[in-house]
């Protein structure tokens, strides 16, 4: 019997910014699925806008995978991840291990189509940079939206998840918080 799918299939049970007050709770599953829409969506505009070449349907595919360590670790809280070096560089073992542990409930034959996108071995620094700006991108969503909600417990991650966007130096993610970003700030009723 072979594991992997019933192991993915739980990324619905993590709960992520556990040091938080949340007004609404944001599950694995669904920053996953929120980072697959965005990552696709850098890769369309960098191609159609700014000469790009990038494969957005495989960029899609890799950040619905990207923390799938976090099944088995949960969600690691930011400062803690990144508390200092050392601890930074034990993490990203861990979650190297986590995700070859993953592989490894794969029948062997379809472990390849699976590596590159679980690991990031097969992707570009460009791709895996386009990856990142997603997932930062899809943080800064979630503190927009607590926010809105009269939730201050998000007010620094906004502003220290911000200078990060800021940092990225990507055309495309440029773009899309120009052009779309503003509207994750609107009620239903005001985007019509």
């Amino acid at each position: 019997m072979n594991h992997f799918f019933a192991y993915i299939n739980r990324t619905k049970y993590i709960r992520r910014w556990g040091l938080m007050r949340n007004t609404e709770t944001e599950t694995l599953s669904e920053h996953l699925y929120q980072s697959a829409v965005i990552a696709h969506a850098l890769a369309v505009i960098e191609n159609e806008l700014f000469g790009g070449s990038l494969n957005p349907e495989r960029l899609a595919l890799s950040a619905l995978y990207h923390d799938a360590s976090e099944i088995i670790t949960g969600d690691m809280p930011t400062p803690v991840k990144y508390y200092n070096d050392e601890i930074k560089e034990a993490y990203h073992k861990i979650e190297d291990e986590t995700s070859e542990m993953l592989l490894s409930k794969l029948p062997e034959k379809l472990r390849p189509a699976y590596e590159g996108i679980l690991t990031g071995c097969s992707m570009s620094e460009h791709e895996r940079k386009i990856i990142k700006a997603a997932d930062t991108l899809c943080a800064y969503i979630k503190c927009l939206e607590e926010k809105k909600a009269g939730n201050r417990d998000f007010d620094g991650a906004a502003a220290s998840t911000e200078k990060k966007l800021d940092s990225f130096d990507l055309p495309s993610l440029d773009y899309f918080r120009k052009e779309f970003l503003g509207s994750y700030s609107l009620t239903i009723d005001e985007m019509r």
